[in-house]
């Protein structure tokens, strides 16, 4: 995966993807946050690919002029929990509820993002020490630990002393991509490192693993342009 930007104001960023199973070069915008992606069938030179885009300049940028850089969360967002989009509105009792489309959040409007934030990390909690519980009853291995974190260099890490550690972000995302998430971090239980075993523990526990780990390489950037604060 490479960069390249197309100079203008505003330049536009364009990471560079060659795939074997493209038949031809295609651009994608994302629907989270914009990041273009140009892909390339393999043996199709990069020069012939960038030109391809500068052809498409015009149709890029009106479609990127309508993405915001960041989501704001307060009354009226749109934030995704589980790969579903809700819109965050005022609701009333104690407790965050999650109905739906909609994601009532009690309260003063000025903690709304707070709220939601804790709402989102005790519910990511549940779903990844079910998760990680289910694949390392598989595997046959326990871990140590299991801690949330709200990382950006990775999504999740095990330890060689067994502990787990995820991105709470993670409940963000469609549920599978969270499991395949865990296990991944699962089997470094049994593989501490990245090689054709280590793979082949994940397809055991998780299946086919292309489609969620292709997700979290070309969406997982923009869960990170949600803001709480």
């Amino acid at each position: 995966m490479g960069e390249h930007v197309l100079s203008g104001s505003p330049p536009v960023a364009l990471r560079l993807r060659v795939s074997a199973r493209a038949r031809r070069i295609t651009l994608r915008i994302s629907a989270l946050d914009g990041t273009v992606t140009l892909t390339r069938p393999r043996g199709v030179p990069e020069r012939e690919a960038l030109a391809f885009a500068r052809e498409k300049e015009s149709w890029l940028r009106g479609h990127l002029a309508g993405h915001a850089e960041t989501v704001v969360v307060g009354p009226g967002a749109l934030v995704p929990v589980e790969g579903r989009v809700r819109r965050i509105e005022t609701g009333a009792g104690r407790s965050v509820v999650l109905q739906d489309d909609r994601l009532l959040v009690p309260g003063d409007p000025a903690r709304c993002g707070a709220r939601v934030a804790g709402f989102l990390k005790a519910r990511a909690r549940e779903r990844l020490a079910a998760a990680s519980d289910r694949h390392a009853a598989a595997l046959g291995r326990g871990y140590a630990k299991l801690t949330l974190r709200d990382t950006r260099s990775r999504w999740g890490s095990c330890t060689a002393q067994g502990g787990l550690m995820y991105s709470w972000r993670l409940i963000l995302a469609p549920p599978e991509v969270l499991d395949y998430v865990a296990a991944h971090e699962v089997a470094h239980l049994q593989e501490m490192n990245h090689s054709a075993a280590f793979w082949a523990v994940v397809r055991a526990l998780y299946g086919d693993y292309q489609a969620p780990r292709r997700w979290l390489r070309d969406e997982g950037a923009a869960l990170h342009r949600i803001r709480f604060d």
